[in-house]
């Protein structure tokens, strides 16, 4: 031993304050190194024994970090040795130990570039082995450091001082990024730890769960997200990349759990159930046993304070030993420690809000689809899409709340005791200040949940008309109504704004309140305390302000949660009112655990009863139970149907055939009565519903696929010469509600689907009014009357002659009374055949025709017969309709100012000059506070610096106050804006855009990014502007105040932008993903609600839950792979912070315990630079928290922008019509020719005719003709390709489409009624008195219905609910009939009523419409027959053009042989 350590072999020095010099560079600098160097040439061995090279693309900072650094302390090492071989020669005296740590320096930082040179070099980053060795090299090198700092005072050598600076450096900062990550540089392919086989390549089917497969260590560190983040870096993220769902967040079984409790719930409590208590039922042991984490955390979270109090007056009193060191490493345990309890609280509760989430979203749809369209009713479309998108969130947001409810006051407490041990009673006057705030916060808090409540309400108008809008845009475009829905969407905007504001206001006092609190707090404190004549130190002051900033933030969140648990319970009590309505009772869903497993089941009776459907003295209702008043549309129906009977249901518009026929299913309210069916149910409602999917989809409907049978069906609706036509068959997509289809072929499609199902009854609801004559009769002949439904019950309301007389039954309606029941034999001889009979026919044509019940036509259908003109190209753009666009990379700058535009360029500046300025000032506050514990020698002066110190606290408060509003300025004024140019570029655009998006994808940008636009965007806008303020302050403050931490500020900003570069690169690709995986949802959403009674009949109930179901578990992927990641950010971020909090606490102690030029600070610095210290860990977390969580909010505006950058409408004309344009009605078409995509055949192909002005001209040919392409070109909803239209020698494409389409009338072909009033909806711009309005509705036979219901006045249902079919279509003649204009187009406007409504129809129309040119398109001939012209098209081509009776008497004309085949 005295070979090695002549003469002080001691391990401690003299005085016994610190090691001795043998011991620290032999045991301790020694063994550091010794460890480097086995590790890093255990690694080199390793490494180059796998030959498994792979080049990586590394960024200047690594290569600089990877190749300079360990070169550079190899060369500072050689020179050492250099050094130290110059004093032995020079004769001094160099002690061997001193040489054998020089040495082992030397070999330590070879291996290392040894390490370098073998490409191994980044696995010393994230290796565990490595990681073990470098914290173990660390923990020997602290004390270490001691004895170095010592000998810094008497260093000869400027080179001793350098190396020895950057070995330490050098060192902390690899122990730190091992530590912290592993992987915050990339992992390299060819690690020697990575895995052979991928954890994420399963055997197919296996459903293991994925958490099980994890270490705990990459549990607690999140680590098992790395492999999502590594791709993330490399390319764009896809669905696949994401995270598996551990087995507790699959939808199926959250859904299990809440569903049970739910049904247990309703049953127990039936109207006054809580969806809450349900909650509570399921998770409610999961969510106390988070309770008990939360108060370690908190627990936890009260040590630091206490340490540091002690820390701070160690360092004033001095002392001998250790104890330094161990507070100092206390408080960077504490705040590890704290790091992962509360990395592991937030991951837990998050869990359990995705399942409260994906059980919520359930149940709704569930509801959905249980509810019949009678109780649906008390609801809106737009309430019960806010319900999915709103009110679930809301709900859930109730799991934060509630913790805190109870952890806040006790915080509170504990806080207060601690601050009464420091100051005494002083710490009142600060608390009374904060107690006067609450009742302040709480009538703030109950205003704000007032506005809330309000602003939902007008939220729910808005989008419910923004529903409307979308799901009936062309017809809004060809009315010219854009600034009509506009208008009533403004009005409802400004509705919800004005609330909106009052939250935002309100807010931005609470923001205020929050930030100068803890200011006011400790003025007040410190100076009651000093009045008194207590003498102010460093231990005092700061213990106490790090117990204001743990006091201040329960204080001021409180009135938060409060907030947030009154808003949840708002919407909790919304959605129980949803979920509690009474449930549709045709046939009964089994909510037992079976149903889980994606299906639904029915009871069926099964009797042997002949009678198909039995009616006993039943009157319904379409108004819900909670209605008072009952609206009855059926009375006293006593009817019973035969098994294998043909029944057609005839009668007059409004008659009841329909609520019949909805009866059956259980979609009306039955008052009294009863209902009896035997079998199942097919439904084809008279508005085909259509899914959004392939059309093989859309028949099959989830039934298994069955060759043989679906050919038959094909070939029996005629749909085999449309799919021939298809690019794709029948794999083509079809649009949102069939937009790509003709009204004929969305009615055959949903025929085809109940044929298809084979069930035991049939419902047709005037499914023949959509066809064309020869078609019907086909579709009559070989579906209806086919050996597939021969056997079968069948149902069908409506006006078709060959139908009526070729069934077995007839059934009569009027008023919703069954008038009479019969055979079509019997009909003949009632006055009600009458209504039946075309004009003209005599009862003998009509007996010949009861002979025989097969239609007189041969049923052969050409294959001329193409697809309707609107169909787009499926090949082509199934990809760009099913999938939503995403872009990739980071936000563009571009968004960021457009949203800094939208907020205004002065705001801008004045909110980033207050933010400076508040933070300035509260930087000063506590560097006075510092001066003054560390200057200050008795009271006499305590005056002076109580004025400073209040002149701050008033500058931080007024600066404070102006950040506050102008913020809350700021993002009202860019909602209101954005909103406006959202809006007027989507009703701006054109035609196909709304073809080739589903409307719940447009309606997502309405509500969901909006809603992100107008909240949520703001409220972390705000919070990232304060914390990049604070942030910079407390760094700046901590450089001034502990001149050491210059050292790690390059080290700790080399890896601060890794982290973030690692982990934004992957959060804004999840986030996209998340944004691309929520518009299905809502979409499915809306197309449920739209066709949910057919989906009950059809008992597709499971089908359609499984695939909701489908769509929740991809956006629970999505959501949690975006959880773990910004945990795996989280908690490396706070372990950061904690090894900061270390590294000042060590540079203190080693600076007091040492009489050596390196003086780091006073205690007043220190106490300043460790209360500074301890918020890093939430300021570095929330800088880049907040900084990604803006940058993935600025993704609404990004998809905002991208819709307010769709290709708009040519609004504005070259040369502007006269103002009484047009005067004559002339209409001429020279060459036209009009295709929807340049790769599909032309839909009008060379089309040329004149119209003369006042000439009423009938359009018809076969599906798919080219009869409604005639109207769009017409109404310009698609531009022509070839020609010209000239309208009174006007140049159709020289006029604004809005002025053009405004100047001309149009009935379109599926009627269209607004949320509104009767009057609102025949005369929108209020230009008719009400004589004119009733003298119109006289003339269309709808006055005594409309006075019988209350008249002008009454409220018209979404989307004219209120109204059957056949009553909407004469409402819109009675609107069109009242514009007055020159030019009248009816496109299939009597398609729904009955022939002798339909002939006094046709007389109304040649009444009133004497002057105006009026274009028909009509599947009826006798629409027809009196018109001045005829237009037959064909193949898109006009094949003959004549009058009527001309064309007749030429036999082998094309009009005459569709008269022929009418079966007139």
């Amino acid at each position: 031993m005295d070979f090695v350590c002549p003469g002080d072999p001691a391990v401690w020095d003299v005085d016994g304050r610190r090691f001795g010099p043998c011991f620290a560079d032999l045991v301790l600098g020694f063994a550091g190194n010794a460890i480097a160097a086995v590790a890093a040439l255990g690694l080199f061995l390793a490494k180059r024994n796998t030959n498994r090279a792979q080049n990586v693309t590394r960024s200047l900072s690594e290569k600089l970090l990877a190749f300079g650094v360990p070169g550079f302390a190899a060369c500072l090492s050689l020179l050492g040795l250099t050094m130290l071989a110059k004093k032995k020669f020079e004769g001094k005296d160099v002690k061997n130990y001193e040489l054998f740590f020089t040495c082992s320096q030397f070999i330590a930082w070879m291996s290392l570039s040894l390490v370098r040179v073998s490409g191994a070099w980044f696995e010393i980053l994230y290796n565990p082995i490595m990681c073990f060795f470098w914290i173990l090299k660390v923990i020997l090198e602290i004390p270490h450091l001691q004895y170095k700092l010592i000998l810094l005072k008497a260093a000869s050598s400027f080179i001793e001082i350098i190396s020895f600076c950057t070995a330490t450096i050098f060192g902390l900062f690899v122990t730190v990024a091992a530590v912290i990550g592993q992987s915050g540089i990339k992992r390299e392919a060819n690690s020697i730890e990575a895995p052979l086989i991928p954890n994420n390549e399963k055997a197919e089917g296996e459903t293991t769960d994925m958490i099980k497969d994890y270490s705990l260590w990459e549990l607690l560190t999140f680590k098992f997200v790395n492999p999502v983040m590594d791709i993330g870096i490399t390319r764009q993220l896809d669905f696949t990349d994401l995270l598996e769902l551990p087995n507790e967040l699959r939808a199926t079984s959250c859904y299990d759990k809440l569903l049970s409790s739910w049904t247990a719930e309703y049953q127990n409590h039936h109207d006054n159930s809580s969806l809450l208590r349900a909650m509570s039922n399921s998770y409610g042991w999961t969510y106390l046993r988070l309770g008990l984490l939360k108060v370690l955390n908190d627990s936890i979270g009260f040590v630091s304070p206490l340490l540091l109090n002690k820390f701070i007056r160690l360092l004033q009193q001095g002392s001998d030993g250790m104890d330094g060191y161990i507070l100092a490493i206390s408080l960077g345990l504490t705040s590890i420690i704290k790091s992962f309890l509360d990395s592991q609280y937030s991951f837990r509760l998050a869990k359990l809000k995705l399942m409260l989430r994906s059980s919520i979203m359930g149940i709704i749809y569930w509801k959905c689809l249980c509810l019949s369209l009678a109780e649906r009713s008390r609801f809106s479309e737009g309430e019960i899409q806010t319900f999915m998108s709103v009110d679930a969130d809301r709900t859930i947001n109730l799991c934060n709340s509630l913790h805190d409810a109870w952890s806040l006051p006790l915080q509170i407490g504990v806080a207060l005791y601690l601050l009464y041990t420091q100051v005494n009673y002083a710490f009142l006057s600060g608390l009374a200040i904060t107690i006067i705030l609450i009742p302040v916060n709480k009538w703030i808090s109950t205003r704000i949940a007032g506005a809330t409540e309000k602003m939902m309400k007008q939220k729910d108008r808005r989008i419910s008309c923004a529903g409307e809008l979308l799901a009936h845009i062309r017809t809004v475009k060809m009315y010219s109504w854009e600034k009509l829905f506009t208008e009533r969407l403004v009005e409802r905007r400004e509705s919800e704004v004005k609330h909106l504001a009052t939250r935002k206001y309100l807010d931005a006092w609470c923001v205020y309140f929050w930030a100068t609190t803890p200011t006011l707090f400790s003025l007040s404190t410190f100076s009651i305390f000093a009045i008194t004549g207590h003498a102010l130190d460093a231990a005092t002051v700061f213990t106490c302000v790090a117990l204001f900033n743990t006091l201040i933030s329960p204080l001021n969140s409180f009135p938060w949660v409060i907030n947030g648990m009154i808003d949840a319970v708002i919407s909790s009590r919304r959605l129980s009112n949803y979920l509690s309505t009474p449930e549709h009772h045709s046939s009964e869903l089994n909510a037992s655990a079976d149903l889980l497993n994606h299906h639904f089941k029915r009871y069926t009776k099964v009797t042997h009863n002949p009678m198909a459907i039995v009616f006993q003295n039943v009157s319904c209702s379409w108004s819900s139970s909670s209605v008072a008043e009952l609206n009855i549309v059926l009375r006293d129906i006593s009817l019973q149907l035969q098994k294998g009977f043909f029944i057609a249901i005839v009668g007059e518009v409004g008659s009841g055939k329909s609520s019949l026929l909805n009866t059956v299913i259980g979609e009306t309210r039955v008052i009294s009565g009863s209902i009896s069916s035997c079998g199942s149910i097919a439904y084809v409602p008279q508005v085909p519903w259509i899914l959004s999917g392939s059309l093989r989809d859309n028949i099959l409907l989830g039934k298994e696929f069955d060759p043989r049978r679906y050919e038959e069906v094909i070939e029996a609706c005629a749909l085999h010469v449309d799919i021939s036509a298809m690019t794709r068959g029948d794999m083509s997509h079809i649009g949102e509600k069939g937009t790509n289809l003709s009204g004929g072929q969305r009615a055959r499609l949903a025929l085809a689907r109940a044929l298809y199902h084979n069930s035991d009854v049939y419902l047709f609801d005037d499914i023949l009014s959509a066809v064309d004559s020869q078609v019907a009769s086909c579709i009559l002949e070989k579906a209806i009357m086919g050996h597939q439904l021969m056997q079968k019950t069948r149902l069908l309301s409506t006006h078709n002659l060959q139908a009526i007389f070729a069934a077995d039954m007839i059934v009569v309606m009027a008023n919703g009374l069954i008038k009479w029941f019969g055979t079509p034999k019997s009909f003949l001889a009632t006055p009600y055949s009458r209504t039946s009979k075309p004009d003209n026919s005599s009862p003998t044509s009509f007996a010949a025709s009861v002979k025989d019940k097969t239609p007189m036509v041969t049923c052969e259908l050409k294959p001329d017969a193409v697809l309707e003109d609107s169909v787009v190209c499926y090949e082509e753009t199934k990809d760009r309709v099913e999938e939503e666009a995403r872009k990739q990379g980071k936000v563009e700058l571009g968004v960021y100012k457009k949203y800094a535009a939208f907020v205004g360029w002065s705001t801008v500046v004045l909110i980033f000059l207050s933010a400076f300025l508040m933070q300035t000032s509260r930087n000063g506050n506590d560097i006075w506070l510092t001066y003054w514990v560390d200057t200050s020698t008795g009271t006499n002066n305590t005056r002076f610096y109580l004025i400073i110190l209040a002149m701050f606290g008033i500058i931080n408060s007024l600066f404070t106050l102006g950040r506050a509003f102008s913020f809350a300025f700021g993002g009202l004024r860019a909602a209101i804006h954005i909103h406006a140019s959202l809006l007027e570029n989507i009703i701006s655009a054109p035609i196909c855009f709304f073809d080739q998006n589903p409307s719940g994808r447009i309606l997502n940008r309405l509500s969901s990014d909006l809603y992100a636009v107008d909240d949520s965007l703001p409220f972390i806008l705000n919070i990232f502007v304060a914390n990049f303020f604070s942030l910079f302050g407390t760094l700046v403050v901590l450089s001034y105040s502990q001149v050491s931490f210059l050292l790690v500020l390059l080290p700790l900003w080399l890896i601060y932008r890794k982290l973030q570069f690692y982990y934004r690169s992957t959060s804004r690709e999840v986030r996209r993903l998340d944004s691309v995986a929520r518009s299905p949802i809502y979409s499915s959403f809306t197309e449920t609600l739209d066709g949910s009674s057919t989906i009950r009949a059809f008992q597709n109930e499971g089908f359609f839950f499984e695939r909701f179901i489908q769509h929740v578990t991809l956006y629970q992927k999505t959501s949690y792979t975006e959880l773990v990641a910004s945990l795996w950010l989280s908690l490396r971020l706070q372990l950061l912070a904690g090894f900061i909090i270390l590294f000042i606490a060590m540079m203190a102690t080693i600076s007091f315990h040492s009489s050596s030029l390196v003086n780091f600070a006073t205690p007043g610095l220190v106490g300043l630079a460790l209360s500074y210290a301890a918020p890093v860990v939430s300021l570095l977390n929330g800088f880049l928290t907040t900084f990604t969580e803006t940058e993935k909010e600025m993704i609404s505006v990004e998809r905002v922008d991208e819709y307010i950058g769709i290709p708009q409408e040519e609004l504005q004309g070259s040369e502007p019509p006269p103002r009484s344009w047009p005067t004559e009605g002339k209409i001429e078409f020279e060459h036209v020719t009009l295709k929807y995509k340049p790769e599909l055949p032309p839909a009008l192909s060379d089309v040329s005719f004149l119209i003369a002005s006042g000439m009423q001209v009938g359009i018809i040919g076969r599906t798919g003709a080219g009869k409604s392409s005639i109207l769009n070109a017409l109404f310009r909803l698609v531009p022509i390709w070839n020609g010209r239209i000239l309208v009174d020698g006007i140049d159709l494409a020289k006029v604004a489409v809005r002025e053009l389409r405004g100047h001309f009338a149009v009935v379109p072909q599926s009627p269209f009624l607004f949320d509104g009033s009767l009057r609102e909806n025949l005369d929108p711009f209020n230009t008719k008195t009400d004589l004119r309005i009733w003298e119109v509705l006289e003339n269309c036979h709808m006055k005594g219905q409309v006075e019988s219901i209350g008249g002008l006045d009454i409220h018209v249902k979404e989307s004219g609910a209120s109204f059957s079919v056949g009553q909407r279509q004469l409402l819109c003649l009675a609107r069109a009939i009242l514009k007055s204009s020159k030019v009248l187009c009816l496109d299939e406007c009597t398609a729904n009523v009955d022939n002798q409504t339909a002939s006094l129809l046709q007389n109304t129309i040649s009444a009133e419409c004497k002057g105006m040119t009026v274009l028909t398109i009509a599947h009826r001939i006798s629409t027809v027959m009196k018109m001045d012209n005829i237009l037959v098209l064909d193949q898109g081509k006009l094949v003959e053009e004549g009058n009527p009776e001309a064309l007749m008497n030429h036999r082998h004309s094309r009009f005459a042989q569709h008269v022929k085949a009418s079966q007139m």
